[in-house]
């Protein structure tokens, strides 16, 4: 199973753009996802990880929800 994780900074007020990629990604791959976490962050942190392996950091990506779906569909069902 495909786990995701989504690291964001706290005092940035980034929480709503985490859910919004988190809500994204349960509505396009349901339960194909084993887990979808928030994890909390500072030093504007805002970073998505699938299978441990980083697929969006936002110091080197433009955000965009779509391409970050799009971005952890290799991941989903994929076998370790």
């Amino acid at each position: 199973m495909t786990t995701v994780e989504i690291e964001y900074c706290v005092p940035c007020g980034m929480l709503g753009r985490a859910q919004d990629v988190q809500a994204a990604l349960l509505e396009e791959f349901g339960e194909e996802l084993d887990r979808v976490a928030l994890v909390t962050g500072d030093t504007g942190v805002f970073e998505v990880r699938s299978n441990d392996e980083v697929v969006f950091d936002k110091e080197r990506d433009e955000y965009d929800e779509d391409a970050i779906v799009d971005s952890v569909r290799s991941h989903v069902g994929a076998t370790a």
